[in-house]
């Protein structure tokens, strides 16, 4: 049970790094040398757990990146607030308490879509599975909007789900080129705008 539980701390130690350099340098810009030196782990480590680095970065897809999704964009959804101010809020607090790091470095998902998300079918179909869980749980919201009266009934929830979410993650990847909170303000007005006239 020791050897288990040390194994497993192991491998969330590289889990951890190869995240943290994926999101810094890039997927294919990040080495396995580069991921086992941020550690005190041997590079034996590394393939004790792993068989390359594209089962590892299948696994961050699967692990990591969903887990940050649905802790900060889907889980927030279920709440019990109006479907109006829920969209706002989880949107607007997203974008208002990005770190640095992350209004330079965008969105982890987003990176790995337009980097890596059409160069392998696994990595395609991990971070498609993220999208749609994440636009499953936006179109209910959008569904609950309508019959409460909030949203017009002629709303499409689905496609509207999908344009919240890429206005969000290309929001994402446009913010990177700015050292101020400018496209931040702007992305703010802009979504509010598009939630009031769902």
């Amino acid at each position: 049970m020791k050897q288990k539980l040390k194994s497993e701390h192991t491998r969330d130690i590289i889990l951890k790094s190869a995240f943290e350099s994926f999101f810094e340098k890039g997927f294919q810009a990040t080495s396995i040398d580069q991921i086992m030196d941020r550690t005190a782990l041997s590079k034996g480590a590394f393939y004790h757990h792993f068989k390359n680095k594209k089962e590892l970065g299948e696994l961050i897809i699967s692990t990591t990146v969903k887990d940050r999704i649905y802790k900060q964009m889907i889980l927030p959804l279920f709440n019990d607030d109006s479907p109006k101010t829920l969209l706002k809020t989880v949107f607007i607090n997203k974008v208002k308490t990005l770190s640095d790091f992350e209004k330079t470095h965008g969105c982890p998902a987003n990176n790995l879509i337009n980097e890596i998300g059409n160069k392998e079918s696994v990595y395609q179909s991990a971070l498609k599975r993220i999208i749609e869980e994440w636009k499953s749980a936006l179109a209910a919201v959008i569904e609950r909007g309508k019959y409460l009266g909030q949203f017009k009934s002629t709303t499409n929830s689905e496609s509207m789900a999908l344009y919240l979410i890429s206005a969000f993650e290309g929001f994402r990847g446009i913010n990177t080129l700015y050292l101020d909170n400018y496209a931040i303000n702007h992305y703010i007005i802009a979504i509010e705008t598009t939630i009031d006239n769902l």
